[in-house]
């Protein structure tokens, strides 16, 4: 074939359409030597040829342009010049101009339409363009194109029509392109082609055309069918798969027409002779028969043979599912139908036949299926034409299906279905199921009309009738609904719905109709009759037989066959399983639920999974019972009854969580259900939450206050609560809990005196206060338990118990049981017991344990397999009343052969071989018992018992093992026994045993405890509350340790033990010396013999601490006289030292502390008291001698806080402030975890270095972080805090006032950490001025004041600490009131202060102040008189260097810089005098500013600015001081403001880090005016930036001013 002379890419664009022309160089490529002109052309001239050639020239050189010129020379010569158009034509399209190629173009085909080169142009440019409005234009050229070659070149022409066929193709012109394709054929034919050609030319036109099937053109599909046909009549290979593939496409586009039977029946067949093995031809015949309707026995045994061919075939299967369904064999239909929609889905009528077959089973929600896919079928594939029809069908038995559902969303879609069928409203039987879904919707109104119409225009319709009847029906009008019914079954006999509804008409009519066997029963049976898949006529007949006839079987075959034909009636099938298990026929209900249970999908069948789930609780399998109600509540979640199943199900397998969570649900769902909460709150009971138990038991009896279940729950709650208050030996609780118990007891046998339950718990509430101290036991019972009618009667101990045995009586008469017998026998033991404590008749004791013995043998009659009945025997007989030790032995061995895992009849047995001293079987005993059960307490407690007996080292071990195990007396005193023991021996501090014992263990605390609980249950032990006292002493619990004692000193008045009682009473007289009771602590001694050494030095204590020294010298005088050892003398010399210095008597007190120094052993307290008394006196030369012999002698480590406090105390005394803090850094270098030397340190470097404040604050932290609970180390903090002038603005870490406020609440009673939070407030207030904001704490000052004024008072506290912690709060108050304006308020505050107290210089200097607060205000001149008398103010307080400061100011303000700068000269020396540095550093300062301030007035005198350098270097001295630096730079800004030194030094502020903000902003302000001098704009804008980040707006609006005003000025 030759190319296609416009397609090929290679070509440029003249060559692409001089192609054609016939010459050829010698190489054989195509080329152009010389373009001839046509015969037509006539050139005028030479000079048109020349251009001619230069064009074509320029065209193959690709010079377009060029060709363009050449080609416009001719077309002035020549105007029709075809070359030169076809030329220019050429060169714009190569150009990329289309629009003037295809006029160029257009022009040369106008001059010469009859040339191929225009028009193959043409259909290049077309065919290359983007536009798609050329492809008329291009149609139109192919045309023409055919016209010239068809007899030019036939070659050509076929190719011309190929394209033109594409292009109608893409236009979907299906009628063109089967033309086109014919005529292409028809010349193909002509031309002698092959035949495999013309085949798949008839191929490719049915492939053209199969999209065509969609067109609704009879004239194309017969060109399509006509194509098909000659397809295959022109194929060579016959059979072949080419040719079955094609047969089937043109079976396939058949099936697309119902209506061209007799060709689909032609070509099927026509394949089925040709290929006879293959099914698909029948498959598809037998579907398009029964597509097109037209099903008729031709059609079935077509369908019969298919089947035979292929038993899985869909069509065929389809086929026989029609005909079953017009056999009306509806279950085979439905299944033969089913099967072959599976493999055919496509079949309308199919689906359509399936949903009529459903309908008639009465499976409706099958059918809305079924019509679903039906519809979707049809929109997907059938065409439009044949869709209309087959839609109302299926719309119309949609809606039929949704009306029976009955529901209303149901009936609401039925409507909308309904009013898209087409002239819906003018068929009768369409209006008819309107009616039917306004009735279901309740709109019964809107159905009369309707049927109103009809009755009208068709009155003889049988459905308005029995639609009428419903109306009355649903309207309970039942005698109408008869008649409506009956006249429906007039006209229309063979109805069964009608007979259904007539029946039911007589079933709701009366009772009369309802048993009346020609009434109801004949028109259910005559219903059952017409239609066999009606179920819900079989639920009623099962009503009639069971509730009328009373015949269970007959009605369990009626239930259960109308469940077999609508399994979605659950009435049927719960009734027919009900009734299974009536007749206790449990297999078949069985095979029902597990049914119906198999086929149920998630949340469906409730009535089953409820049932079988029921079944399964009662015959024990509970997980499965729990997974059938899981089921049901899948159904329906908020059914209460299913949640108490499923609580039931869990509780019944242990799961009491799970089934408390499932009560509780079904108490939320119905509230009103008392046996849910009941069951709430017994779950809740059994575990262990009583006091939650308790509220669901209250709800209940507030609601029914007779429910003796829920009193009986309130009772034994309360009783176990009780029990467990008992456990923790909170006895007081106990009877609590027990009272409550016996009252719900008591109520509850009001109700329900026969329950033998109850009494018996009553008898256990009242035993089980045995435990308790008599004392304690007062319980209130109600008298109609004692036989009284109303009112409460206080039962004592005995009493209690004696109503318990009453009570296990009456349960005994009511039901007698050993484990009752049992618990009486108890009862009598526990009775005796009690008369054993309280030591009354031994008759009575005797005959109660006797009673005792028989009841417990009573128990083992009854039950001899019960082990705790031979072992509480056993307990009896060993009781010294009985002393029956081999009987006890015995029951002991009986109760473990009972129960070999045993431990308490072990421990039983081995405390009955130690109490008759048996050690090594009793040992034996107690190691058996530890094996069985390692946690059981008692038998722990009988070893430590032998290993105390024996003398081992383990005994203490023992013991506080049973103390961890669990709480018990006898553990108890024997642990806090070995621990008290082991204290009192101070020679073995420095053993491993200690260390481990008492240091590792936490001996001390855990004693502690678990004697405390010993005394609350056990008050009649003195040495119990003796080591009580003695452990809380070691605690520092003093006021615990002196109620112990004292409680022992009342037990021990009685008895015959003085010289017990008499150490008892110095304990008790030391503890309240402690706790600050010195009266009755001196009547405590003095109740003492005073012979005592430590009875004597008690004594002189306690008058020392009241402050009767005299009286103590006189007791330690005396103790000295009877001392025997020299440290014990030294204790004494010191201590008479001390209360002579409390006398003033300096001299006496030295010489004593002399006295202790030159002893062979001086203590180190007595240098200690020796030292203080140096640096009391401001010795210097004393308090460092007494420093240097007592460092001599301290070698603990524990007094490192108390050498490091003197150290630290005589340095200050002799001025060394540095050296202070150094002494206490060295101390915590070597002590780093002791929290008391981090603090001190914290508290010193605020007064002694303030520089280092920021160390202080740190070291404060780091004593808070290891002690937690130190207040003082929080205060510390906040003061290092404020003296390095931290604020939340700039170090939110650092903040002294939220670390002050963590200190209040550590220490809230400490007036320092109140003064702090003052301070700490009045920072705050002053920052935010600095800021301009407003202050936030402006109302604190006199709350404060009065809290530290409080506080102070409520501690007892050195007079001198409290004048001047009270001194400071009154001038913090004071300052805030004067800043704040408050004058008024201030100065009769201060007035009030002076009238208390009259000598306070300091406080009338602030009344002076206040006073002249107003006047300095107005800038008023103030009289000499005035000024004088206010230096005589100040010269009165002439030690406080403030005070000078303040005369400074008053002096400044009335413009004596002379008399002011002496002032601050004064404070300053003041100061220095102190030692204060603040004091130091605040006068330079201020001498600074006044001179400062000189300067700025530009009064010419040097000495001003030769003092702000003097003062400024001085405090540069002292610290680090950014207001100094700012000082100087702002004196070399007065002095040349556009100095480089200027700029440098307010650059140093503002630039370098570490200044504070207010200072920083000050010198950024000058720097501001120096830089705006200087003219630096590049600089200012770098200043500007800083303030913008550290939002500087005073800076930032000066720069505003500054720059407006230079712009504005002229340059």
């Amino acid at each position: 074939m030759r190319l296609d002379p416009w397609a090929e890419g290679g070509w440029n664009k003249l060559l692409s359409f001089l192609n054609f022309l016939p010459w050829k160089d010698a190489e054989g490529s195509r080329a152009l030597a010389f373009l001839t002109p046509f015969p037509s052309f006539r050139m005028s001239n030479k000079q048109v040829k020349t251009a001619l050639k230069s064009a074509r020239d320029a065209i193959r050189n690709k010079e377009y342009k060029e060709a363009l010129k050449h080609c416009k020379t001719v077309l002035k010569q020549e105007k029709n010049n075809y070359n030169a158009w076809v030329f220019i034509g050429v060169a714009a399209a190569e150009l990329e101009q289309p629009d003037q190629a295809q006029g160029a173009y257009k022009k040369a085909a106008e001059l010469e339409p009859d040339q191929l080169l225009a028009w193959q142009g043409l259909a290049s440019l077309y065919e290359k363009s983007n536009y798609t409005d050329v492809k008329d234009d291009l149609i139109t050229v192919y045309q023409k194109l055919l016209d010239l070659y068809e007899s030019a070149d036939k070659q050509k022409w076929c190719d011309v029509c190929k394209k033109l066929v594409d292009l109608y193709h893409q236009e979907k012109k299906y009628l063109e392109v089967a033309q086109t394709w014919q005529r292409l054929i028809k010349t193909r034919k002509e031309d002698g082609a092959e035949n495999q050609e013309i085949y798949q030319l008839w191929i490719k036109l049915t492939q053209l055309l199969a999209e065509s099937t969609e067109e609704e053109n009879d004239e194309i599909q017969q060109l399509l069918f006509i194509a098909f046909e000659n397809a295959l009549s022109s194929s060579n290979n016959v059979p072949s798969e080419d040719h079955e593939t094609l047969y089937r496409h043109f079976i396939q586009c058949l099936a697309k027409f119902p209506y061209e039977i007799a060709r689909m029946k032609k070509a099927c067949e026509g394949m089925m002779n040709i290929y006879p093995t293959v099914s698909y031809p029948l498959e598809m015949l037998c579907l398009h028969l029964i597509q097109s309707g037209s099903f008729t026995d031709e059609a079935l045994q077509y369908c019969y043979q298919l089947v035979e061919k292929d038993s899985k075939s869909g069509p065929g299967l389809i086929g026989l599912g029609i005909k079953a369904l017009k056999d009306k064999k509806y279950e085979d239909a439905a299944k033969n139908l089913t099967e072959g929609l599976k493999l055919s889905s496509v079949c309308v009528v199919g689906w359509y036949h399936l949903a009529e077959a459903q309908m008639k089973m009465h499976h409706y929600k099958e059918a809305i299926i079924s019509c679903n896919q039906a519809l979707i079928t049809i929109e997907n594939l059938s065409p439009p034409r044949r869709s209309v029809h087959q839609k109302n069908l299926c719309f119309r038995l949609k809606a039929e299906a949704l009306i029976q559902l009955s529901d209303h969303d149901s009936s609401e879609e039925a409507i909308a279905i309904l009013e898209q069928i087409s002239d819906a409203n003018t068929i009768p039987e369409l209006l008819v199921l309107k009616g039917l879904a306004y009735l279901n919707k309740g709109l019964s109104d809107k159905t009369s009309e309707i049927v109103e119409e009809l009755l009208s225009s068709h009155p003889n319709l049988a459905a308005v009738h029995a639609l009428e009847g419903l109306i009355h029906f649903t309207r309970k009008d039942y005698p109408k609904a008869e008649r409506g019914f009956q006249r429906a079954l007039d006209r229309e006999a063979e109805i069964a719905d009608y007979y259904y509804y007539l029946g039911l008409t007589y079933w709701f009519m009366s009772e009369d109709t309802r048993k009346d066997k020609t009434k109801a029963l004949t028109q259910f049976l005559k219903a059952a009759k017409l239609d066999t898949y009606m179920g819900k006529v079989f639920r009623y007949l099962g009503h009639y037989y069971r509730e009328v006839v009373g015949d269970k079987s007959r009605a369990r075959g009626c239930y259960r066959k109308a469940f077999e034909l609508d399994e979605t009636d659950e009435e049927s099938g719960a009734a027919a399983v009900d009734i299974s298990v009536e007749l206790e026929d449990m297999e078949t209900a069985l095979v029902i639920l597990t049914t119906v249970t198999g086929k149920a999908s998630a949340g469906t069948a409730k009535w089953a999974w409820l049932r079988r789930g029921l079944y399964y609780l009662k015959a024990g399998q509970h997980s499965q019972a729990v997974a059938d109600l899981q089921a049901a509540l899948r159904a329906d979640p908020k059914d209460f009854n299913c949640w108490e199943s499923l609580g039931e199900a869990y509780l019944s397998r242990g799961g009491y969580t799970t089934a408390l969570k499932s009560f509780t649900k079904a108490s939320e769902l119905n509230p009103e259900s008392i046996y849910s909460v009941f069951k709430v709150a017994a779950i809740q009971q059994i575990l262990g939450k009583y006091k939650e138990a308790v509220a669901q038991y209250q709800q209940i009896i507030k609601k029914k206050e007779d429910y003796v279940p829920a009193l009986k729950g309130l009772g034994e709650c309360h009783l176990m609560m009780a029990k467990g208050k008992l456990t923790d030996f909170l006895d007081g609780k106990a009877v609590e809990h027990i009272e409550q118990a016996l009252d719900y007891f008591t109520w509850a046998l009001q109700y329900r005196s026969d329950v033998s339950c109850i009494w018996k718990l009553l008898g256990d509430a009242c035993t089980s206060l045995h435990v308790v101290s008599p004392s304690k036991v007062n319980v209130n019972v109600l008298g109609v338990l004692l036989g009284q009618k109303e009112g409460k009667e206080i039962l004592k101990k005995h009493e209690l118990l004696h109503l318990g045995g009453r009570c296990y009586g009456r349960a005994l008469k009511l039901l007698p049981t050993a484990n009752t017998w049992c618990d009486l026998g108890i009862n009598y033991y526990r009775q005796a017991q009690n008369l054993t404590e309280t030591g009354s008749c031994v008759n009575e004791l005797k005959e109660l344990l006797e009673k005792s013995l028989h009841c417990l043998k009573k128990a083992v009659r009854l039950d001899s397999n019960n082990h705790l009945y031979w072992n509480a025997l056993g307990v009896v007989a060993c009781h010294s009343g009985i002393g029956n030790y081999a009987l006890a032995q015995h029951c002991f061995i009986k109760s473990i052969q009972a129960e070999q895992i045993n431990a308490t009849a072990w421990t039983n047995l081995g405390v009955l071989y130690l109490a008759n001293e048996n050690i090594e079987p009793a040992h034996e005993a107690f190691k058996v018992a530890q094996s069985l059960d390692p946690s059981y307490l008692m038998c722990w407690i009988g070893q430590a018992l032998i290993a105390e007996t024996v003398g081992s080292y383990d005994t203490m071990d023992l013991f506080r093992h049973t103390t961890e195990l669990n709480m018990h007396t006898e553990g108890a005193i024997g642990y806090a026994y070995w621990v008290c023991t082991t204290l009192q021996d101070r020679t073995n501090r420095e053993t491993e045993l200690y260390r481990y014992n008492i240091l590792q263990m936490n001996a001390i605390p855990a004693a502690q405890v678990v004697l405390s609980k010993y005394t609350e249950r056990i008050q009649n032990y003195a040495p119990a509350f003796t080591m009580l006292g003695y452990l809380n002493e070691y605690l520092q619990l003093n006021k615990e340790a002196a109620d112990a004692y004292q409680r022992a000193i009342l037990l021990l008045q009685n008895e015959e033990k003085e010289e017990i009682y008499n150490v008892t009473v110095r304990n008790y007289g030391r503890l309240l010396c402690a706790i600050g009771e010195y009266d009755k602590a001196i009547q405590a001694f003095k109740s003492t013999p005073l012979e005592e050494f430590d009875d004597i030095i008690g004594l002189a204590l306690a008058l020392f601490k009241k402050g009767f020294f005299q009286e103590s010298n006189k007791a330690y005088e005396r103790a000295l006289s009877i001392v025997e050892t020299e440290q014990d003398k030294a204790h004494i010399l010191t201590a008479l030292a001390i209360t002579e210095y409390k006398q003033n008597k300096m001299d006496i007190a030295k010489t004593l502390l002399f006295k202790c120094s030159i002893l062979k052993e001086p203590t180190t307290e007595s240098l200690q008291a020796l030292c203080a008394l140096g640096l009391a006196m401001k010795d210097t030369t004393l308090s460092k001698a007494a420093l240097n012999e007592l460092l001599k002698h301290i070698k603990q480590k524990d007094d490192n806080y108390q050498t490091c406090l003197i150290t630290a105390a005589v340095y200050a005394l002799q001025g060394r402030n540095v050296s202070v803090q150094r002494q206490v850094s060295k101390a915590v270098h070597s002590n780093p975890a002791d929290p008391a030397l981090w603090s001190l340190l914290s508290r010193v470097v605020p007064q002694y270095t303030p520089r280092n404040a920021q160390g202080g604050a740190v070291a404060g932290n780091v004593a808070h972080i290891l002690d937690s609970n130190h207040g003082k180390a929080l205060l510390y903090t906040a003061v290092n805090q404020l003296a390095m002038g931290s604020n939340s603005t700039e170090d939110e870490k650092n903040d002294p006032l939220k670390t002050i406020q963590k200190a209040v609440l550590l220490s809230p009673d400490d007036p320092a950490v109140w003064a702090g939070l003052m301070a700490a407030c009045y920072a705050d207030n002053t920052l935010a001025l600095l800021n301009n904001a407003q202050p936030k704490r402006t109302e604190l000052d006199i709350a404060q004041l009065t809290t530290i004024s409080a506080t102070v008072k409520e501690k007892n506290l050195p007079e001198s600490y409290v004048q001047t912690i009270e001194k400071w709060s009154l001038c913090q108050a004071l300052t805030g009131l004067i800043e704040k304006g408050k004058i008024s308020e201030a100065e009769a505050l201060c007035t009030k202060h002076l009238k208390s107290s009259h000598d306070q210089p300091a406080v009338f200097l602030l009344l002076r102040q206040i006073q002249c607060k107003p006047l300095l205000q107005a800038q008023k001149h103030l009289p000499d008189a005035v000024l004088e008398e206010l230096q005589k103010t100040v010269v009165s307080n002439s030690t406080s260097f403030s005070a000078w400061q303040w005369l400074a100011q008053v002096y400044q303000s009335q413009g004596m810089m002379g008399a002011a700068e002496m002032c601050y000269r004064k404070s300053l020396q003041v100061a220095s005098q102190q030692g204060n540095w603040n004091g130091k550093l605040s006068s330079l300062l201020r001498l600074a500013l006044l001179a400062l301030e000189v300067c700025m007035a530009d009064i010419s005198n040097d000495h001003w600015p030769s003092l702000v350098e003097e003062a400024t270097a001085e405090a540069l001295k002292l610290c680090f001081c950014p207001l100094a630096l700012l000082l100087q730079a702002l004196l070399q800004f007065h002095r040349k403001i556009g100095a480089r030194e200027t700029r440098r030094l307010l650059e140093r502020i503002v630039y370098k880090p570490g200044y504070p903000k207010s200072i920083v902003s000050v010198a950024r302000w000058y720097l501001l005016r120096h830089l705006y001098a200087k003219d630096d704009y590049e600089l200012i804008d770098m200043l500007v930036d800083n303030a913008k980040v550290h939002g500087d707006t005073r800076t930032l609006e000066l720069n505003q001013k500054l720059s407006s005003s230079s712009s504005s000025s002229p340059k």
